[in-house]
This record gives C-alpha cells, structure tokens and sequence, in this order.
C-alpha cells in the first residue's frame, strides 16, 4: 500500500477520493507542486514551499498549514511509504463549490511516487524539440492546466520529439514542464525572464551559472536558437539536459555542449550539499 495524505490524514492513496464537486474536477481550478526526493531528502523544500504559497495566494487558495507542518507530513509520508528516490506532489484545489463557480474550502492532497534516475542516452544525445505557438494562462502559477501539454503529445510522438517549447511571435518562453535557456557563441548563458514559470531548479542553474559566466534573463527568440552554441533544460526531475535538435534543425554542432555539461555537475554538487546540510538538521 502506498499512502497520501489528504487535508487532516493519511490514507491509502488508491481509495483517496475527492467530491466530485470540487473545483479541480469541474473546473481545473487549482494549484500544485513538485519536489523531488533524494537520499529521503526532499530537496530545496523551502524554494518548493515560497512557489507553493505564493501560487496559492495568486489564486485565492488558503493554505491552512505552515510549512513546519507541511515538512512533518513529507517526513512521515517518507517514512510510510519508504521511497528514497521519489517525487512528492502537494495539491491545492478549489474546493467542493456550491454553484460549480465559487471558490470554497480547499482541499489539500499530498501525494509520493516513485521516480526514475534519467536516462543516461538522453544526457549523452540530448533532447529533439519542437516549437508550438502557444502563451499559457497565468504562467507565473503553477496550475493545475496542463490542457495544452497533454493534447499535443500525439504531435510530439508524430514529429518523433522529446517535447514541445512554446512561443509567441517568434518569441520562446518554456517547455510545459521545464525551462529552457540559451548558450550564446559568446559563452553568455540566456533565459527568457518573463512569461514563464520560474522553476526551482532554474534559479539554482541561474546562481550557479552567475559564478562563471555572463547571464542574461530577457528575452530568447527562434532566430537566438539558430545562432545558438548549446541549448539546455532545467527541472526538477531533469537537472541540466542538453537540447541539441530544435524543429528538426541542429543546435550548434548538434552534441551536448560543454557549458550544458559543467552546469549539470556543479547542480549535482549543490544537490549533494543541500542532502548533507538538510540531514544534518532534520535528521539528529
């Protein structure tokens, strides 16, 4: 049996049911998100639990329970369920409405389930994308709507690709569930700065990043990927993946480039840091 935790208890997460009322059900209104875990250590919690508020807020959800008792609920869910390399998904949705409109008491859903290391071939050959027009609803928020990203996965598999990144007149902003950012011939490391989700993983590659070459967040455009050196993803159950083929067209030489490479080993360090300090505080 594996369990989740839903609003005051855990339970067995095949019989965790929600009314068929709420709000995530009649009208995809919610918010989530995802943090990995490593070693039984849920990583970077604090930046997961900043997103998770802040979404909250911007959508009018409270969240009843402070962050101390969010990271008690991770830490006996870790030990129920006795999954060292997992995800762990906190759910906020509208609640059971009266009319089907109103936004009402939230329910909250905390759920773990097992995650796959990455596939090493994928870090060795990097990642085929396809580009979509396409600018998602609040995309400061981490919603529930993933309507866009589901459909076109028939397109994706057609078009023999990893994934799919959004634009706008020519402008790029995201994949669905990464980011994305831009290598220049010059060694400057880019990233679209608005319009976007900001991921976790993709502020710790922009601190990192900082340390050793010139960053820019602002705007990447297609005609910034065709005069790229090296293109990459960032995300939480990712890291730093090479991109190296855009709409069938190589990026750069069309291997992984070595700026892409040094940043996945200095977020592994980081990663390896936050696992010692984090045990070393929750774990006496």
């Amino acid at each position: 049996m594996t369990y989740a935790y839903l609003n005051t208890e855990f339970v067995d997460s095949a019989h965790a049911v929600l009314p068929v009322g709420d709000l995530a059900i009649q009208r995809g209104y919610g918010v989530f998100d995802f943090l990995k875990v490593a070693e039984g250590v849920p990583l970077f919690f604090q930046d997961h639990m900043d997103r998770f508020y802040a979404s909250a807020a911007k959508m009018d959800l409270p969240l009843r329970k402070d962050r101390e008792e969010l990271r008690s609920v991770i830490h006996e869910l870790l030990s129920r369920n006795k999954m060292d390399i997992s995800g762990i998904r906190f759910t906020l949705t509208g609640g059971l409405s009266p009319d089907g409109y109103q936004i009402a008491e939230p329910n909250l859903i905390i759920t773990q389930s097992p995650l796959k290391e990455r596939d090493p071939a994928l870090v060795e050959r990097g990642l085929r994308l396809i580009t979509y027009p396409y600018r998602r609803q609040l995309p400061e928020v981490k919603t529930i709507d993933y309507i866009m990203a589901i459909r076109l996965q028939k397109v994706i598999r057609e078009m023999q690709a990893d994934d799919v990144l959004y634009e706008h007149d020519r402008e790029v902003s995201e994949c669905p569930r990464t980011n994305f950012f831009v290598v220049t011939p010059r060694g400057e490391v880019r990233t679209p700065g608005t319009g976007i989700l900001e991921g976790i993983t993709r502020m710790r590659v922009l601190e990192i990043a900082r340390t050793f070459y010139p960053v820019i967040t602002g705007p990447v455009r297609l005609e910034d990927i065709r005069n790229a050196a090296e293109t990459f993803i960032t995300s939480t159950t990712k890291g730093v993946l090479p991109v190296t083929e855009v709409d069938g067209v190589p990026v750069g030489d069309g291997r992984p480039g070595p700026v892409t490479r040094h940043l996945d080993r200095q977020l592994s360090a980081v990663k390896e840091e936050y696992i010692s300090a984090y045990t070393a505080a929750y774990r006496q």
